[in-house]
């Protein structure tokens, strides 16, 4: 008992004495002296107040305008961070602002050109311009010269100011596709070339040119440019042609074009004689090892046909013709007509663990 009666004492004489110290710091805070010192700084005669910018102004200045030391140390710690004043109410969120010392600020507030909202969008965008053509500048000798956008190295990419990965990532851009890259808004498609590139390279790129069939325009290999220069064929319809090529990976048939939405029957037979196909140029699906995310994007795949395939995949193994795909039941007669020619049947895993047996 006599033990915790101690304690209990000292405890309450921590308490007191916490309280007592409490106390003094706030008379110290709210004293009438530091009240009366803030006032009389927030209160200086407007003759001792000039313009100045938030984004540029100096320690002493701010000193100068009535700020405590500490407050004016914050405020550059907080523009040093990276902090920039685009409108004057901002500065009314530094720590220390008062409400008063802002609205008797406010009038002298200038906020620079540089600075302001409406321009710093812009002027980043020039920075960044200005930035790229430097690199180039460092990193090529020579001016830009034409260059065959289908046959251009790695090498020379990065001679033009490309990084490795950026040129290894647009040759590999340019090979995955059937028809390689075929007008400017396709290579500015491409991850590795940004808007600031494509603007500097617009002038040099050499693009291949359609083949040519006996006058009339191949689509598996024209672009949307000399598209439209097929009577009846309009801005539209080029590019519905050109994103459809792109889904089935190539027309096998001038008559695919008639699947498309924006192609009536009245307006093909307009354009059908200026045209033809190349049936060798399209890409096929490997049905025995293709992903899912890849079957999903041809438009001849259906639902129930690529959830038949990854099942019987899992179990089979694969196939090998398109009869045994027929006879598996995942697509009908006239969907195995159309697909036949993107179908491609890749060594069967479980046959070749057959053969080496």
């Amino acid at each position: 008992m006599r033990r915790g009666g101690r304690l209990g004492a000292i405890l309450a004489t921590v308490v007191v004495v916490a309280t007592a110290l409490l106390a003094v710091c706030i008379r110290r805070i709210n004293s009438p002296q530091r009240i009366e010192a803030q006032q009389e700084r927030e209160c200086a005669t407007t003759d001792s107040l000039f313009a100045f910018d938030p984004n540029t102004v100096s320690y002493e200045q701010l000193l100068a305008l009535g700020f405590e030391r500490h407050t004016a140390v914050s405020i550059l710690k907080y523009r040093a961070r990276g902090k920039v004043f685009e409108i004057a109410e901002e500065f009314a969120l530094c720590y220390g602002v008062t409400d008063s010392m802002f609205a008797r600020l406010r009038p002298y507030i200038n906020i620079g050109k540089q600075f302001r909202a409406e321009n710093r969008v812009d002027s980043i965008r020039a920075i960044n311009r200005q930035r790229w053509e430097q690199k180039i500048d460092n990193r090529r000798p020579h001016p830009y010269e034409p260059f065959r956008i289908d046959t251009v190295s790695i090498a020379y990419l990065q001679r033009i100011g490309f990084s490795y990965r950026q040129a290894e990532g647009l040759i590999e851009y340019r090979d995955s596709g059937a028809e390689g890259i075929r007008n400017m808004a396709e290579l500015s498609d491409c991850w590795a070339v940004s808007p600031e590139m494509s603007d500097s390279l617009a002038r040099y790129v050499i693009f291949p040119e359609p083949k040519p069939y006996g006058g009339k325009i191949e689509i598996n290999s024209a672009d949307s440019a000399t598209l439209v220069t097929v009577r009846g064929i309009g801005p539209k319809t080029a590019q519905a042609i050109v994103s459809y090529r792109k889904l089935l990976g190539g027309y096998v048939s001038i008559e695919q074009l008639s699947e498309i939405k924006c192609v009536t029957s009245e307006n093909f037979a307009r354009f059908s004689s200026q045209i033809c196909c190349d049936s060798c140029v399209f890409s096929k699906i490997d049905i025995n090892f293709a992903p899912a995310s890849e079957l999903e994007r041809h438009p001849y795949m259906t639902r129930r046909a690529i959830n038949r395939i990854i099942q019987l995949r899992k179990s089979k193994g694969g196939w090998k013709s398109i009869e045994e795909i027929v006879n598996d039941d995942i697509f009908t007669s006239e969907q195995v007509s159309a697909l036949a020619p993107y179908l491609h049947f890749g060594d069967n895993p479980l046959d070749l663990e057959e053969e080496n047996d």
